[in-house]
């Protein structure tokens, strides 16, 4: 009984200042479990996540789908009679094209992931955002932790509307209304690369915090004149980070979220920098980093 008083008592102050640190699960907890999966979100946040991190797509029933890509991938998934499919291939199971009762029926976790050799690997589905919501709020309530945050990132593109996705408004508007239904928008944040998204959202959903993305390394003031406005948050690459950067978009109002971040040295250089919160496959390395 002690020794768990004494683990208690030097873990308290990592929690209490960890509370206002923004760690996200990257795709629920992608380097311990198949990413995107109920499993994985489990995981997650019993590691004391603050926010899961997660993609949506469409399915053909107009259901919001959470996947990384609008398509099952090749490097993971497996169809319902237990084939691999080839990467050349792999656009043709266009998730926009299946019911999500066709999409059920594939596994995409059975298969692991080469780039994580010690993902767990385990049969799973690509869940509703629902089933994730779902779960997510019960286990909160059940295991009294605090309220989890979402970050949802629409996968959406111009050179895939119509053919993976449907237009970005109504793609907008289906993800809004589904959400809308489940949660209060202040525990959630929506983030895209496409900034139509963003920009659709500022305008006729205004209360609902935004993320920018960035991939291609730019001018944290450049992409503001590019989006139109200031959003709550910027996430970029966070090799493209640097303190000055940092210091102007905080200068602005906007939180600093980098991602995908799984080396405790970068992290706690990152947390130096002065970064609001980091993104992570690894939610496991939190509690080897201190957030002073």
């Amino acid at each position: 009984m002690f020794k768990l008083f004494l683990f208690y008592c030097l873990l308290l102050p990592i929690m209490l200042k960890s509370q206002d640190f923004d760690w996200q699960g990257h795709r629920g907890a992608r380097g311990l479990l198949p990413e995107n999966s109920l499993p994985a979100f489990t995981n997650a946040l019993s590691l004391g996540v603050k926010t899961l991190e997660l993609d949506v797509v469409i399915s053909r029933d107009l259901q919001v789908v959470v996947s990384h890509e609008p398509w099952f991938s090749s490097g993971i998934c497996l169809t319902p009679d237990g084939k691999t499919i080839s990467p050349d291939e792999q656009e043709n199971y266009n998730l926009f094209n299946f019911t999500y009762e066709e999409i059920k029926s594939f596994d995409c976790g059975s298969l692991g992931n080469e780039d994580f050799p010690d993902q767990e690997k385990i049969p799973v589905q690509k869940p509703l955002l629902t089933d994730v919501i779902r779960l997510a709020e019960r286990y909160c309530r059940d295991e009294m932790r605090n309220e989890i945050h979402y970050n949802i990132e629409i996968k959406s593109s111009p050179d895939w509307e119509g053919i993976f996705h449907p237009d970005f408004k109504t793609f907008s508007d289906i993800v809004y209304t589904t959400i809308d239904a489940y949660l209060p928008w202040e525990r959630v944040t929506i983030q895209s690369f496409d900034f139509r998204v963003l920009q659709y959202f500022h305008e006729k959903y205004p209360g609902v915090r935004l993320s920018a993305l960035e991939e291609k390394e730019q001018d944290p003031e450049r992409v503001m004149e590019i989006l139109g406005f200031y959003p709550e948050i910027f996430s970029p690459y966070y090799k493209h980070l640097k303190p000055k950067k940092v210091e102007w978009l905080h200068e602005k109002g906007i939180k600093v979220i980098p991602w995908t971040v799984n080396d405790p040295k970068e992290m706690q250089e990152l947390i130096e920098m002065g970064v609001d919160g980091i993104i992570t496959d690894f939610p496991d390395l939190i509690w080897e980093i201190q957030t002073n």
